[in-house]
């Protein structure tokens, strides 16, 4: 009697280890990224922007937006847009699928602080995640 209370509360210390012991799961479900919107209204001015990875990239690793001064991420995206679009259309040494459009952006317009800093922002993570330089 003694030896199959002893079995007993084996098999029942066995079965509670295996049944509330923690595996790991399988998690199916992914947060969705909403697109990134990089919009000037009043020059009806909007890019969307779809990679996956920069809204974190903007929330974690972005410098705040009075890091930087309006004139500086302007020269500095005058010059990213014009690397970018030079490799759109430029598909046989370049990969179309991260260079798929041009950007139309005119040194002369003044888009706005907001603009031009998450355009410059998009360029910088677009060298981190695809390991590009887009200056020469």
């Amino acid at each position: 009697m003694k030896q199959l209370k002893f079995y007993t509360f084996l098999i029942t210390f066995i079965l509670l280890v295996v049944g509330c012991g923690s595996y790991p799961t399988k998690n199916n479900t992914t947060a969705k990224e909403e697109p990134v919107v990089i919009a000037n209204e009043a020059l009806q001015y909007e890019i969307i922007i779809i990679d996956i990875g920069f809204t974190l990239f903007l929330n974690t690793q972005a410098r705040p937006i009075e890091y930087y001064s309006e004139s500086y991420l302007k020269n500095k995206n005058i010059l990213y847009v014009n690397v970018w679009n030079n490799r759109v259309r430029d598909p046989q040494q370049f990969d179309s699928n991260i260079y798929e459009n041009e950007i139309d952006y005119q040194a002369n317009v003044d888009y706005g602080l907001d603009v031009n800093y998450k355009l410059y922002l998009y360029f910088k993570f677009a060298e981190q995640k695809y390991k590009m330089k887009l200056n020469y």
